[in-house]
C-alpha cells in the first residue's frame, strides 16, 4: 500500500495555491517531511468527490444540509488498525497530524493551549478585514467553471454579490482595518524582542510552529490573490516583520 498521504486542494490561475485553511496542512506536511500528493477539485466537485471518499461534512448550513469544504486528507497508512484514515476540517487534520507523526511537532511542549488561542485569533480576527478585500480577488483567479458555479450560487459563500470587488474608497477602508489587527499582532510578537531564546520574528522562541504556519498561510494568500497592492502594502507593514515571518516558512512551501 502505498504511503502518501494525499491532500485536496482547489486549482487556481495563481503561481502557487492560495487558500489558506489548506496552506496551513500543507505546511505541516512540509514540516514534518511526510510524503503527500495533491489532488485538484474544482469547487463545483468539491461535495461529490468528499461524499466519494466518505469525507465527513465541515459544518452544517442554516437549513441543516450537510456542507463539504477543502481541506480533506486521506492517510493510507490509518490510525489504530484502521485500513486508511479520511479527515475533515484543518483543525481536526492538524491535531491527527501531530498525534500519528509526532516527530518534528509543530505544538511546543506545554504551549498548546497558548497556540490555539492563537490560530483562533489569526483566523477568526486578523483575517476578517481582508475578507471583502481577497475573497473576490480569489474568485478571480479560479477555473472558469468554478466561477460559474459560485455566480450561479454553489460554494459556502453562496451568490455572485460576495465575490464582486470593493471601490477604490471602501478598499483602502478595508485594508486601514486589516493594518489595524496586523499593528495589535505585532505589538504582541514584540514583546519576544530582547529574550534571548526568541530569534524576533515566530512566534514562539526560535523555530516556526503551528501559529507560525496559521499567520504565514494568510501572508500566501495576500501575495497569491494581491501581488502588487495588497502583499506590496503588508511586506511592508511594521519594519518588514511580515516578509520575514513568509522568509522563515518558505523552506516548507513546496507543493507536490
Amino acid at each position: 500500500m502505498s504511503s502518501t498521504i494525499t491532500l485536496y486542494d482547489v486549482p487556481s490561475t495563481t503561481p502557487q495555491p492560495w487558500a489558506p485553511n489548506i496552506w496551513r496542512i500543507r505546511f505541516i506536511l512540509n514540516y514534518k517531511r511526510l510524503p503527500y500528493r495533491t489532488k485538484w477539485v474544482e469547487f463545483a466537485d468539491v461535495e461529490a468527490t468528499l461524499l466519494a471518499i466518505g469525507a465527513q461534512p465541515s459544518s452544517r448550513r442554516a437549513d441543516g444540509r450537510a456542507l463539504y469544504t477543502l481541506p480533506v486528507i486521506i492517510d493510507p497508512r490509518g490510525a489504530r488498525g484502521q485500513p486508511a484514515t479520511v479527515l475533515s476540517g484543518v483543525d481536526a487534520i492538524a491535531e491527527y497530524l501531530e498525534l500519528t507523526y509526532p516527530a518534528r511537532p509543530i505544538f511546543p511542549e506545554g504551549a498548546r493551549a497558548v497556540q490555539s488561542l492563537f490560530v483562533h485569533y489569526v483566523h477568526e480576527v486578523l483575517a476578517k478585514p481582508l475578507l471583502p478585500i481577497l475573497v473576490p480577488l480569489s474568485h478571480q483567479r479560479l477555473p472558469e467553471r468554478s466561477q460559474a458555479h459560485f455566480h450561479a450560487g454553489g460554494g459556502a459563500a453562496g451568490g455572485a454579490g460576495a465575490h464582486t470587488a470593493l471601490g477604490s474608497a471602501e478598499r483602502e477602508q478595508a485594508w486601514r482595518a486589516a493594518k489595524d489587527q496586523f499593528d495589535f499582532l505585532h505589538a504582541i510578537m514584540s514583546k519576544n524582542v530582547g529574550d534571548p531564546a526568541c530569534d524576533g520574528v515566530v512566534v514562539m522562541g526560535r523555530n516556526v510552529t503551528y501559529a507560525d504556519f496559521a499567520l504565514c498561510s494568510v501572508l500566501i494568500w495576500i501575495e497569491q490573490v494581491s501581488p502588487r497592492d495588497g502583499w506590496a502594502r503588508v511586506r511592508m507593514w511594521n519594519d518588514g516583520r511580515w516578509d520575514r515571518l513568509r522568509n522563515k516558512c518558505r523552506e516548507y512551501m513546496d507543493v507536490y
